[in-house]
């Protein structure tokens, strides 16, 4: 079985999958901005969300819809440390991440009880590097071609796969060479994040030709708009993507996903 070590952890990865529910504590995310921007709303949604199924909490305090404007740090922070601390000490044991690109974001939530650094840029600032290693935690790296603001206007691949694979390789050399171990390192090629409809069903069809070192493979599939031009849904292209490899899924709505992964980990075993 694989396995992802994290600050204080081990996180096996049985073929039910790992699920990270969404918490968006954004004004403006494109699905459900303002909904949990308030503390007490956030910590709810949390609540439930564990309760449904989810292994990790992922905590995020800027958008990145396509389009989306950068938020400064200190906004960012204001965001998302206090519903980070709250959550720490209000669900003991749960294992939280932090969605963000800002090393001075991921060091507060780390010292607030965060377990995981969940970086879009994957991991492209030398300062977001020495922060997760000087933690010890847990890193998924994500291949974005752009930026939020850029990545839609006219994304383009020779070869898409081969190129992520390419990016995932060097990121990985250049986390090791920070002093961030392997064993604390996951894997996310994007979805959406630079990508046409076809490069995104490209990457989920050769999904095992991307997983380097045998290293955890993430999919944040959620609400992604090229579902609606596949007429599909987050929970129907998620075990598509567990089929071929997807060991972590990150998305909105925990328990209908939590169901058809059990049910799919079951018709395995018998």
């Amino acid at each position: 079985m694989r396995s992802w070590s994290l600050r204080h952890s081990t996180l096996s990865l049985p073929s039910s999958g790992r699920i990270l529910g969404i918490l968006n504590v954004t004004p403006d995310s494109f699905s459900d901005g303002g909904r949990y921007a308030d503390v007490d709303a956030a910590d709810q949604h949390a609540k439930q969300m564990l309760e449904e199924g989810a292994d990790i909490i992922d905590i995020g305090g800027e958008s990145t819809r396509p389009g989306a404007q950068e938020v400064s740090p200190q906004e960012e922070l204001r965001r998302v440390l206090p519903v980070t601390r709250r959550l720490h000490k209000e669900h003991p044991g749960a294992l939280l991440s932090i969605d963000t690109r800002h090393a001075q974001v991921a060091r507060a939530a780390l010292e607030a009880g965060a377990d995981i650094v969940n970086d879009i840029s994957g991991l492209s600032d030398p300062a977001m590097r020495e922060v997760c290693a000087e933690y010890g935690c847990g890193v998924v790296i994500m291949h974005m071609q752009g930026t939020p603001h850029t990545m839609q206007l006219a994304p383009h691949y020779d070869d898409v796969v081969a190129e992520v694979r390419v990016f995932f390789e060097r990121r990985i050399s250049l986390a090791r060479q920070a002093g961030i171990a392997t064993e604390r390192i996951c894997l996310d090629p994007g979805i959406g994040f630079g990508k046409t409809t076809e490069h995104n069903v490209r990457l989920i069809e050769h999904l095992e030709e991307l997983r380097c070192e045998n290293l955890p493979l993430l999919m944040a599939l959620s609400r992604k708009r090229f579902l609606g031009c596949l007429q599909t849904d987050t929970v129907e292209m998620s075990l598509i993507a567990a089929q071929h490899g997807a060991d972590l899924h990150r998305v909105h709505e925990v328990a209908p996903l939590r169901a058809a992964l059990n049910a799919r980990a079951l018709r395995k075993s018998i």
